[in-house]
């Protein structure tokens, strides 16, 4: 049966970024950055962008600067690709406050990562989004990340959550294939199912994964871009060359807490300035050979 959300579950496919959020060195928002990065991401083929996703430390914005932030991500793409806004919480009626300012901006889906800290069991996950779901007009996407947030989504949840016509989407961030493979086939034909772990999406996408929510992406967007086209016009002999180039940065932009090492592959090549909030810092000197390295095999230096 079709829904009115139909068309957005087509466009959410291919090589999405999780973008940093660039900041001057006292940590205000660097809007000019901002912009440039948003214009190179399309220019380089990236399919859809996440503003004020977990990679772009949506935990240290205030609700008035990750509203302001998502807003200026809408009017500056002008519709050349859908915007997903990073509204998640782990208080609903923030996530609900943040969920609806997206949908006011004119943003195209919300990402919503499971409540971190407070470790809610299953029926309080499934309250917790239906209640989202419910109160805002507009197509919202799921985030499993346990890794990060130390509360896992049952899949048993996800197939409930999945019958809810506005949650269009999980990105599923466990690294799993095996379970990756599972979910595909419990809730595949009902929501779009993504990658957010750059190190097994594409053998995801051999199961039907529609594609990938990237950090890597925030540095090499143009490999991850012909990676994931190639992947999803099922010719994974090139999707795995474009790929080898760079899927040695999956494991070195994590040498710290991300976004450290994207931001700072990112000022390395040019592109930010050195801005990061506390509690997160700039990367550690000892690490930044390895960077500086990874970049250069990437061919990004």
């Amino acid at each position: 049966m079709s829904t009115a959300y139909d068309e957005i579950k087509t466009r959410l496919q291919g090589s999405m970024v999780a973008l940093v959020t660039p900041m001057h060195p006292d940590g205000t928002v660097d809007y000019k950055r901002l912009a440039d990065l948003i214009d190179w991401q399309i220019e380089q083929g990236t399919h859809c962008l996440v503003a004020v996703g977990t990679t772009g430390e949506s935990a240290t914005l205030s609700m008035q600067e990750h509203s302001d932030v998502i807003r200026y991500f809408v009017q500056h793409v002008k519709g050349r690709v859908p915007v997903i806004a990073g509204t998640g919480a782990n208080n609903t009626m923030e996530a609900i406050k943040l969920t609806q300012d997206a949908a006011d901006a004119g943003a195209d889906c919300a990402l919503l990562v499971a409540p971190y800290y407070n470790k809610p069991p299953q029926e309080g996950l499934y309250q917790h989004y239906k209640a989202i779901a419910r109160a805002v007009n507009i197509p919202q996407m799921l985030y499993n990340v346990p890794g990060r947030t130390v509360v896992d989504i049952a899949q048993e949840t996800v197939e409930r959550l999945a019958d809810i016509d506005n949650i269009v989407a999980i990105k599923d961030a466990t690294g799993s294939i095996a379970r990756g493979e599972q979910l595909i086939k419990a809730v595949g034909d009902r929501i779009v199912v993504l990658s957010g772990d750059d190190s097994t999406a594409l053998d995801l996408m051999t199961f039907g994964g529609k594609g990938n929510i990237s950090v890597t992406a925030n540095v090499a967007p143009k490999a991850m871009s012909e990676t994931f086209t190639a992947a999803l016009r099922g010719d994974f002999d090139a999707a795995h060359k474009a790929h080898d180039v760079v899927k040695h940065l999956h494991r070195d932009l994590f040498i710290e807490s991300s976004p450290i090492p994207a931001k700072y592959a990112l000022h390395k090549m040019g592109m930010i300035d050195t801005g990061i909030r506390l509690p997160l810092v700039w990367l550690a000197e000892q690490h930044h050979a390895t960077i500086d390295d990874a970049l250069v095999r990437a061919n990004l230096l």
